[in-house]
């Protein structure tokens, strides 16, 4: 039933195929298709290109390698996860523009007027491509990093065997071997590329997630929006089937003993460069960013908590929160239930009710009103009928609604936790718990609930922080008059009041770094004895 309920926004949507689009996606397929077609494929062209070559490199250098500064640097490349790639562009629009400090330091320099020169814009597609490269490289890195860990020093022994050098050894065994966690890496970024809506719709570039608002709010074609919206699910589905089908039969099992090959020491120029690689993506996808929103933000409020900033925290609390526990209720009882059952059924089930993840909050909002603006108008004129009771909307635009988006978005999140922390209790403690009377609730409850309690609260976090940055489907669904910190920013930086979004967006940051710092501590637990 769960996985059932998860799944209405997606078939919701996919029906839309098969509708009448009418005058407006007439009007959009002659007009605007073909460029959301263009921005979009670009966009994910280049920000495979982005994540690929910084998230990769930087994760050989600080596992192949020693030098200066590896071992913060280890943790703090994950760093950028924690800053919205709207935020991201925000301050860097701020910083790049016309008037801001960097081309004002240039007139000052030289002397040119404007006109005079050219420098890029950085409100453009090549802008997006840079910004969301910046904000999504942790993905390649976290997963490339642990596939590196888990090579064996036979297999870089073996290609030095062969007369490979150290980059030759990387190019022919360890990146080959990588490569199942490097595709999944760059898949996450580019479904997390798709779904964004705060960046490419602040550069003004035209892609589908921008389309579907656009047809949804301004069109008023619920029609056009799903089909649209179908044509996005299309690109996910596009993204995940060309990486499954470029493996053919490949396999990348290690069956060697997992002996890591003990890391080089670099000096002089080389150490010098290698940290410079590693530190330019934390430079410029979190402290430059970070550095930027403070400046801004304590030269407009002093970094002043206002009544209206301290609503917004509430609002975004209380949604995060609810979601949050809902999430961790729903995702432990599926995955125990997949534990206890040993049912392919359940199995299936669970499968389905993580697709949410891969399916942008923009195909979630369309799927989610679309059937729940059709239950609302049934729902008031069978109360007309029947008892004269004037309802409006009883579903449609309540937080209720919007939980619901929340939840179909990021249940994987949690369930996906869950299951892995579950993995990690031996199948001993259920048979003794069983053996003393305890049937699989009370087992639940007793036995594993404690054991789960880290994996629970890592859980928990994770969703917390996913909602509380989530724009696209909190900017369609979300009750009028409340709003929350993302959708405030937005607003703001819409009328160019980004002094005024500063704050906000840093709140944003600063609570994200939580599950990151979790993280981190992991990570450093991997790390091999000296």
């Amino acid at each position: 039933m769960l996985a059932a309920t998860m799944l209405v926004p997606i078939v919701a949507v996919v029906s839309s195929v098969f509708s009448n689009g009418g005058a407006a996606w007439a009007h959009l397929t002659e007009t605007v298709l073909p460029g959301y077609l263009l921005n979009t494929a670009g966009l994910l062209a280049g920000v495979a290109y982005g994540v690929i070559s910084i998230g990769v490199l930087s994760a050989w250098l600080v596992t192949a390698y020693r030098f200066p500064g590896h071992r913060w640097l280890e943790w703090a490349l994950i760093l950028p996860l924690a800053v919205p790639a709207y935020v991201m562009a925000y301050a860097y629009t701020d910083w790049l523009q016309f008037s801001g400090p960097v081309q004002t330091l240039l007139r000052d320099l030289t002397g040119w007027r404007a006109r005079e020169y050219w420098f890029p814009e950085i409100r453009s597609l090549g802008g997006a491509m840079a910004v969301l490269s910046f904000a999504l490289y942790p993905y390649v890195y976290l997963l490339a990093r642990a596939s590196f860990l888990d090579q064996s020093r036979a297999s870089s022994e073996s290609a030095r065997l062969l007369g490979h050098g150290a980059w030759g050894s990387f190019f022919k065994v360890a990146l080959p071997l990588a490569r199942p966690g490097i595709a999944a890496g760059t898949a996450l970024a580019l479904m997390e590329a798709l779904a964004d809506f705060g960046a490419v719709s602040y550069f003004s570039v035209q892609t589908f997630t921008t389309g579907i608002y656009r047809a949804w709010l301004s069109l008023g074609d619920t029609v056009a929006a799903g089909q649209l919206a179908s044509c996005l699910l299309g690109f996910v589905a596009v993204v995940l089937l060309v990486e499954g089908l470029s493996r053919g039969k490949a396999r990348y099992h290690n069956v060697t003993v997992r002996k890591r090959a003990p890391p080089q020491r670099l000096r002089g120029v080389a150490a010098l460069a290698a940290f410079a690689a590693c530190f330019a993506p934390l430079l410029f996808g979190f402290l430059l960013p970070v550095g930027i929103l403070g400046k801004l933000a304590w030269e407009e409020s002093g970094l002043a908590l206002s009544p209206r900033l301290l609503t917004l925290m509430r609002n975004t609390f209380t949604l995060a929160g609810t979601t949050a526990g809902i999430a961790v209720v729903a995702a432990t009882v599926m995955a125990y239930a997949g534990r206890v059952c040993r049912s392919s059924v359940v199995a299936g089930a669970n499968r389905i009710a993580a697709l949410g993840y891969a399916i942008p909050g923009a195909v979630i909002a369309v799927g989610i009103l679309v059937p729940l603006g059709k239950l609302d108008n049934a729902l008031a004129s069978w109360l007309n009928a029947q008892f004269g009771i004037r309802t409006g909307l009883l579903l449609t635009g309540t937080v209720l609604a919007l939980l619901y988006a929340y939840l179909v978005r990021f249940l994987a999140i949690a369930l996906q936790t869950v299951e892995a922390g579950l993995a990690r209790v031996t199948p001993s403690m259920e048979d003794a718990a069983r053996s003393l009377g305890s049937d699989p609730a009370a087992t639940l409850v007793r036995v594993h609930a404690p054991m789960l309690w880290s994996s629970l609260l890592s859980a928990a976090l994770l969703v917390f922080v996913d909602v509380m940055k989530e724009l696209p489907a909190t900017f369609a669904m979300r009750p009028f008059d409340f709003d929350t910190l993302a959708v405030e920013v937005y607003n703001l930086t819409k009328d160019e009041r980004l002094a005024e979004a500063a704050l906000p967006s840093l709140i944003i940051i600063v609570i994200g770094l939580v599950p990151l710092m979790l993280i981190s501590r992991q990570m450093g637990g991997r790390m091999p004895a000296r």
